[in-house]
């Protein structure tokens, strides 16, 4: 790529940015901050002033520092143990941790209300061995919300800490720890004097996208009917958006809170990074463990993921019944569901809409992620790796921020009025998708570029290539791994995109999947054993995508998952 083709590239995707980042981030701040007056602080003193805002605010925090720390307690010891030791059934285990991304955790929620709620089948289970009686019921999500959501938000998010610790793991010289060993560090204090400082950059990167992504979690309070939450509030103020300026206060103040994590976060763990060698002296030998750890490393790994996937057994079990109440498994078994799922008038709609806007949405992410990943490697570009950061932002910036951004810009009378999120959501969702899944692409594209030598595409210059037939005829061959992986988890991620969804779709007609299977929930009758089924299609589906990036990428995945 050229100097002058690379800086008007360069300049395309400034202002890709400009308009579909930064703006919209603008209208949330303007709103929550300006007034008829100009600048004032009332609406976010009032947010701090009102006890419910107040009270939804603290349960935020609360829900993301408890689900990250529950997400740290399951991935950390799971990668540790995968990564250093051989034991039975380990291969399988490894692809079954990864299973609980597959499926959005306010879908998993819909098991769990399924199982713990009053008439569910935990319920049934005490009153069958006669902790309970037979008349005796306990409503344990009614008296646990808060907890349901920490938990379910945990066990649907933990693996992006564990990939990001797989891939820390894997990167760390084996030389450095026996060397710590020889000079008398062993067993835990190695762990926390060697292992753990040289695996805290990307613990951070982890901590960080599960904290925030677990902060502004709207799905799954939506579906344990837990409204005292500041996203869910911001949720059921959309429909004030034209006049009531709170709403923008309270996504301001979630914006400002989130970019005040990362940077303390940063500042305290980000700081002290340590070097390695580019290649280790030599690769580690995975350590053959006798019956009793062979064992215990199964037991381990098999029994977090059978909790991490009991949510999803609940689904597929709604989705397989034609009755469930007050029983441990369903009363009444039927494959009507999924006819159903893939007949009713609702779900036909959203799957074909999805198609649309995540395959359209992949192809922008694709051609954009190309574009910056030969920047950032391939020129010397002033500004080229505030490109890279600015790409990167999306995993750091709230969804649910972004999402109320687009429908504020979009709002009657603003610039960007002519593509109304009310009238016709299709290019706001196919970009927002885009945007919010752009980092999967790039991470990929850059590690694919940084990985193959540029001397192959020099030598194809100088026999006389056009830089064009280089790029199409060398480069992407040499990266097509990295591009499909990250196009892969790009497009599964987008077909079963949550924040973005559920506020920017306002017509049934233009309903995603998400949004179907939220409408469906809210339906009498058969609604929750549609949306269920609707949901196993919807797992199925990016259960694939997910096995096919890991097996592509391996312990490299994790890196997409990078700040």
């Amino acid at each position: 790529m050229s100097r002058s083709l690379a800086t008007a590239v360069y300049f395309v995707l400034t202002a890709f940015f400009v308009a579909f980042l930064a703006w919209p981030i603008w209208q949330v701040l303007k709103g929550g901050f300006w007034d008829a007056d100009g600048f004032t602080l009332q609406y976010i003193f009032e947010v701090f002033r009102n006890p419910i805002y107040l009270e939804g605010l603290r349960n935020a925090f609360g829900i993301a520092f408890f689900s990250t720390l529950l997400s740290v307690l399951i991935a950390l010891p799971l990668a540790f143990v995968v990564d250093r030791f051989v034991f039975f059934g380990r291969k399988w285990l490894m692809a079954l941790i990864l299973l609980p991304i597959m499926l959005p955790p306010f879908v998993g929620a819909i098991g769990v209300k399924q199982i713990f709620g009053q008439y569910g089948a935990f319920n049934s289970v005490l009153q069958t061995v006669g902790i309970l009686g037979s008349e005796q019921s306990i409503d344990w999500l009614g008296r646990g919300q808060f907890w349901g959501v920490v938990v379910v938000t945990a066990l649907s998010l933990y693996p992006i800490l564990y990939l990001n610790a797989i891939a820390s793991l894997a990167n760390i010289d084996p030389a450095m720890e026996e060397s710590a060993e020889n000079l008398g560090a062993r067993g835990w204090k190695r762990f926390f004097k060697i292992t753990l400082p040289l695996m805290r950059p990307g613990l951070f990167a982890g901590c960080t996208i599960v904290f925030i992504w677990s902060f502004t979690e709207l799905g799954v309070p939506l579906i344990f009917d837990y409204s005292r939450v500041t996203s869910v509030q911001i949720f059921y103020g959309l429909k004030d958006i034209g006049g009531n300026p709170f709403p923008y206060a309270l996504v301001t103040v979630m914006l400002l809170f989130s970019v005040l994590f990362y940077a303390v976060g940063k500042g305290l763990f980000g700081r002290h990074t340590f070097s390695m060698l580019a290649k280790a002296n030599h690769a580690r030998e995975q350590r053959p463990l006798s019956g009793l750890g062979q064992s215990f490393c199964f037991i381990l790994c098999a029994g977090v993921t059978l909790l991490a996937l009991l949510p999803h057994l609940g689904v597929i079990l709604i989705a397989f019944a034609g009755d469930w109440y007050q029983s441990v498994l369903p009363n009444t078994w039927t494959l009507r569901n999924f006819e159903l799922a893939l007949g009713h008038n609702l779900t036909v709609s959203s799957i074909r809409n999805s198609l649309i806007y995540a395959s359209s949405a992949t192809a922008l992410n694709v051609l954009i992620g190309v574009c910056i990943a030969f920047i950032v490697v391939r020129t010397r570009l002033p500004g080229r790796n505030v490109l890279d950061t600015v790409a990167m932002l999306p995993l750091a910036v709230p969804g649910l921020v972004i999402a109320f951004g687009y429908l504020a810009m979009s709002q009657e009378g603003r610039f960007f009025s002519f593509i109304n999120a009310v009238e016709n959501p299709t290019t706001l969702l196919i970009i927002a998708y885009a945007v919010r899944k752009l980092p999967f692409v790039v991470r990929s594209a850059v590690a694919g570029l940084q990985t193959s030598s540029v001397a192959y595409e020099e030598a194809a210059q100088n026999l006389g290539a056009r830089p064009a037939k280089v790029i199409w005829k060398i480069t992407l061959p040499l990266i097509f791994a990295n591009l499909l992986a990250g196009a892969l988890l790009a497009f599964s991620q987008s077909m079963l995109e949550v924040s973005d969804s559920l506020i920017l779709a306002q017509k049934a007609e233009y309903y995603p999947i998400t949004k179907a299977i939220y409408e469906l929930m809210l339906f009498l009758g058969d609604g929750r054993f549609i949306a269920s089924a609707l949901g196993v299609w919807a797992m199925a589906f990016l259960a694939v995508t997910i096995i096919g990036a890991s097996a592509l990428l391996g312990k490299k995945l994790g890196a997409i998952f990078r700040v």
